[in-house]
């Protein structure tokens, strides 16, 4: 997967450094360059792009106005996703509040901004994973004795694994499979022959909540929500648009 970028920047040599790094970078393909968010704003209305690289002190329009610019007019997490450049941390609270993808501190080296890129392609792909067909609820997924609702059963390979609900960081669904990843060991997900849909059934949900048709999560887990993703440690997981109104519900307990 490409992601088109363009990057905004009032000072030259930053603004040539970011079109360096997105050049170098082999999934993201930059279209235009601009040396204020007035002229970016322009070119915005002409082409669509995947991610800004965007600065926020500029004069005229900063980068912060015309994210609510972009806000206000649709073009939010589910086109264009943004990445704020800046030699200043203390605007990475508001960068938060309009749904920034990340924020770089100036000066940032090259694998740091790779981080970024690859955050945001990570989330690209989530957003175009094909819909999963349905499925009926799996045999592999073993029914809970009496009194131990606590925990969940899983075949995992030849054996029955059992896990304890609160080691649950969040489940991702992939096709006829599911991977659960947890708090005890997140480096080395379970993976188990059953359905998302299966989990779902049988999970409480005052503990969790499915907010993609990939990925149920923990509610106890998220690190920070916004409108349209969640963070659970380094990992940002997007909310679809069929999972929203359940979503929004438990987001307005954060507000």
């Amino acid at each position: 997967m490409t992601l088109t970028c363009i990057a905004v920047d009032d000072e030259p040599l930053a603004l040539g450094l970011v079109c360096a790094f997105i050049e170098k970078t082999p999934f993201l393909k930059l279209i235009g360059r601009y040396s204020s968010a007035v002229e970016a704003l322009q070119g915005l209305l002409y082409q669509q792009v995947d991610v800004i690289l965007l600065d926020i002190q500029m004069p005229d329009l900063t980068g912060l106005e015309l994210a609510r610019v972009l806000e206000r007019t649709g073009r939010g997490a589910h086109t264009t996703r943004i990445i704020f450049t800046t030699a200043f941390d203390r605007f990475a609270l508001d960068g938060f509040r309009v749904d920034a993808l990340d924020y770089l501190l100036k000066p940032f080296n090259y694998e740091e901004f790779l981080r970024a890129a690859s955050k945001a392609r990570h989330y690209a792909e989530l957003l175009h994973r094909p819909e999963p067909r349905p499925a009926a609820p799996s045999p592999e997924l073993v029914a809970l004795p009496a009194g131990a609702e606590d925990y969940l059963f899983l075949k995992i390979e030849y054996q029955l694994v059992r896990i304890a609900h609160n080691d649950i960081l969040y489940i991702e669904g992939l096709k006829d499979y599911v991977k659960v990843y947890r708090q005890s060991d997140p480096d080395k997900p379970l993976l188990s022959l059953t359905s998302l849909k299966a989990l779902e059934e049988k999970l409480p949900n005052r503990q969790f909540m499915r907010i993609h048709r990939s990925f149920i999560v923990a509610l106890n887990r998220i690190d920070a929500v916004t409108r349209n993703s969640v963070q659970i440690g380094p990992t940002t997981i997007p909310v679809s648009d069929q999972y929203k109104d359940g979503f929004s519900q438990f987001i307005s307990r954060w507000l």
